[in-house]
């Protein structure tokens, strides 16, 4: 009886373990962005893999939706896609103006799409308007998607970041510190519980 409850406690503390190594090893990128405006909600996807590359052709795609999750194709929406590098100023022209295309992406069809070349690694405003091609089936919007785009290509490797004038105090990285201790902090966990259901 007792060898069992021994071998309970230790499936319990490597459960443990493993929770609190999941956990503090999740890295905050999610595969799509979303954004709602009005009654349509718009999904943004890069490819490849949400991380486009400047100087690099990125298939970019919005899977457009109506209240209920229908979904809004191309064909019915006067949509146009700016493509902006921040900071910008209203009423500044867009760096570029994409035209958009109906793609099949995933389980949409039809969706407005089109590849865009950043020309430098930085961060960028994506911005999406559309209105209704015929009728009102739903309302204008207007969508904003923050992109950040990685050096790339050798061609761009030696231009400047598109956003070197801002200051560099958004920097979203931890110090090496900040890692280290709470990962000492869960092994000195781990061996407490693991010395305390071996004892016992």
């Amino acid at each position: 009886m007792k060898y069992y409850q021994e071998q309970k406690k230790l499936k319990y503390a490597i459960l443990l373990f493993c929770v609190a190594i999941a956990i503090t090893t999740i890295h905050p990128v999610l595969a799509h962005k979303v954004q709602v405006a009005a009654d349509v909600g718009a999904t943004l996807h890069l490819e490849p893999n949400d991380n486009p590359r400047a100087g690099e052709p990125t298939q970019a795609w919005f899977a457009l939706t109506r209240k209920g999750g229908q979904t809004i194709p191309l064909a019915q929406c006067n949509c146009q896609l700016a493509v902006y590098a921040e900071p910008h100023t209203p009423g500044e022209p867009a760096l570029l103006e994409p035209s958009l295309q109906p793609v099949t992406a995933e389980r949409f069809q039809g969706i407005p799409g089109n590849e865009i070349t950043f020309p430098k690694p930085g961060i960028y405003q994506l911005q999406l308007s559309g209105k209704p091609a015929k009728g009102n089936s739903f309302k204008p919007f207007q969508v904003q998607f923050e992109v950040t785009v990685a050096a790339g290509s050798e061609n761009t490797q030696n231009t400047q970041n598109v956003n070197s004038n801002v200051a560099q105090e958004n920097t979203r990285t931890l110090p090496l510190w900040a890692i280290a201790i709470p990962g000492l902090v869960l092994i000195g966990i781990f061996l407490v519980v693991f010395q305390k259901t071996t004892r016992s």
